[in-house]
């Protein structure tokens, strides 16, 4: 089987994690976290970087040190991964939701105006598989309407929009370091931010909103979302690499884009000129014209010995969701088509054209005769 995704250690890892234990900093105090916050600021062009245990926390501690307010309305895309809209929720804010572009699979920045109302107070883009939102009129917007914008850059380590990196350009952005993702710590993430308001309120939500003249004294009540020392050195570690990684994904999107390029019944995702696609992932979207969907499709290719995963479900059928009586008979047709006919094929850091190849042949065996 070809895995979805195998991650790439073969760096400074296991000595900085023996270092780690060797001098006993294993904690969130240790001098790796410092140094991880700093390199990935600088690599994203942020005055500010605060690590985190994830990628879901990173979004809810960017949503609380913009002080969002119960019954405030913050707008995302349809398609993405639920942390988006927990984050949201569990600051008592209500989610907003868009449809997303149909060749991009990224939030549609002409349907975001409609959603805005007097409760509006930030707009969420969401990159997406490594390919960044059209973030020019969502900027117009947030100052039209005096919005904040919080950008989550999970899947798009080192992607740029006409230049600029992504998770540089809004209020603040967030990062995941999953084990999937371009830059791994096994679990972690980061919050980003120019505003020297916004990141000392993040580190102190962060860390249970100690105060600093009197530890265990508390005037807000914060989070304990800390990252180990742990994890950030073997982030200090991936950073040392960063742009060889990067080489590596867009090498892997460049020989996929070439392999599927032409194949009948499917459609890749579309690269904008003003876009540089990192390629986090590899997504294959199933035409009207096949008569399967992708689930159906999943399991030929896993019979195949090709592992994959579906696109996300929209957060409008979430049944968590409904239950608290959110997005009841709302529809976006794009993120429902996605959600059903797409997937992704072995995109992880360590996956060899040899494997590649053979993704290739099991995915046209699976097609022919469409």
């Amino acid at each position: 089987m070809i895995p979805v995704n195998d991650p790439l250690l073969n760096g400074k890892e296991k000595e900085y994690l023996l270092q780690c234990i060797t001098d006993g900093w294993i904690s969130s105090d240790g001098p790796f976290v410092k140094q991880f916050e700093e390199m990935f600021a600088k690599f994203v062009g942020t005055k500010h970087g605060i690590a985190v245990c994830n990628g879901t926390v990173a979004i809810e501690l960017a949503i609380a040190s913009l002080d969002i307010q119960p019954g405030d309305e913050i707008i995302l895309p349809a398609h993405t991964i639920i942390s988006c809209a927990l984050g949201i929720i569990r600051r008592g804010a209500k989610p907003v939701l868009v449809d997303v572009d149909p060749e991009t699979w990224t939030m549609n920045a002409a349907e975001v105006e409609k959603k805005i109302t007097i409760k509006t107070k930030a707009i969420m883009p969401v990159h997406m598989f490594g390919h960044s939102c059209d973030m020019d009129p969502l900027i117009a917007l947030a100052e039209k309407y005096d919005l904040h914008i919080i950008e989550d850059s999970a899947e798009a380590h080192g992607a740029t929009y006409k230049g600029r990196q992504c998770g540089s350009m809004s209020d603040v952005s967030t990062f995941s370091f999953y084990a999937n993702k371009i830059v791994t710590t096994g679990e972690g993430g980061m919050v980003m931010t120019d505003n020297d308001e916004i990141a000392a309120r993040a580190r102190s939500f962060r860390n249970l909103c100690f105060l600093p003249q009197q530890r265990f004294l508390h005037e807000e009540l914060g989070y304990n979302f800390r990252i180990t020392n742990l994890q950030a050195a073997v982030g200090v570690a991936q950073m040392e690499r960063v742009e060889y990684l990067l080489e590596r994904k867009k090498a892997q999107g460049k020989k996929y884009t070439e392999l599927f390029g032409d194949l009948n019944g499917i459609t890749l995702q579309g690269v904008k000129e003003w876009a540089t696609h990192v390629y986090w992932v590899f997504g294959l979207l199933l035409n009207n014209n096949v008569p399967f969907n992708a689930f159906e499709w999943a399991k030929k290719l896993s019979d195949a010995g090709v592992q994959t995963r579906p696109f996300f479900w929209p957060l409008h059928e979430q049944p968590a969701f409904h239950k608290l009586g959110l997005f009841l008979n709302e529809h976006y047709p794009v993120t429902e088509n996605l959600a059903r006919r797409g997937l992704y094929v072995p995109s992880g850091m360590a996956l060899t054209e040899e494997q590649m190849e053979k993704v290739s042949l099991a995915v046209h065996e699976t097609l022919r005769g469409i």
